[in-house]
């Protein structure tokens, strides 16, 4: 993994998706990770121009990690690898929808998915 971002320019992302893309101050896009067959939400990270680059020719999520300044490949340490079905661009290109068969945890907690232990509201808890 490389511990420095590429510059978007240096990118080796298709030019027509990189000027599609609307990139925070930062650079970077959130990036949703749904589980392919099932329509669960696992997790969200953060790609740039490289990440998507690397998520969209290798099959892996590759993500951007703001915390530690470096790219990760969901799985290549926990073992619980993201393998990319598909990937879109939400309707204002500022959010990348990455669907995928998830091998093991997706959360760095160990659980299934990062929405599953805080739940602020239920339907039935507008029903009441």
């Amino acid at each position: 993994m490389t511990s420095s971002r590429t510059n978007a320019a240096d990118s080796l992302l298709d030019p027509a998706v990189a000027a599609r893309l609307k990139r925070g101050a930062d650079g970077l896009v959130p990036a949703i990770a749904q589980q392919y067959d099932t329509g669960e939400v696992l997790m969200m990270g953060w790609m740039d121009d490289e990440a998507l680059h690397r998520t969209l020719t290798t099959g892996r999520c590759t993500y951007w990690s703001r915390s530690r300044q470096e790219y990760w490949v969901k799985g290549d340490t926990s073992g619980h690898f993201q393998y990319v079905k598909s990937v879109a661009l939400d309707c204002d290109a500022d959010t990348v929808l990455v669907k995928v068969d998830q091998v093991g945890a997706a959360c760095h907690t160990g659980a299934r998915t990062c929405f599953d232990a805080d739940v602020l509201a239920t339907e039935a808890d507008r029903d009441q």
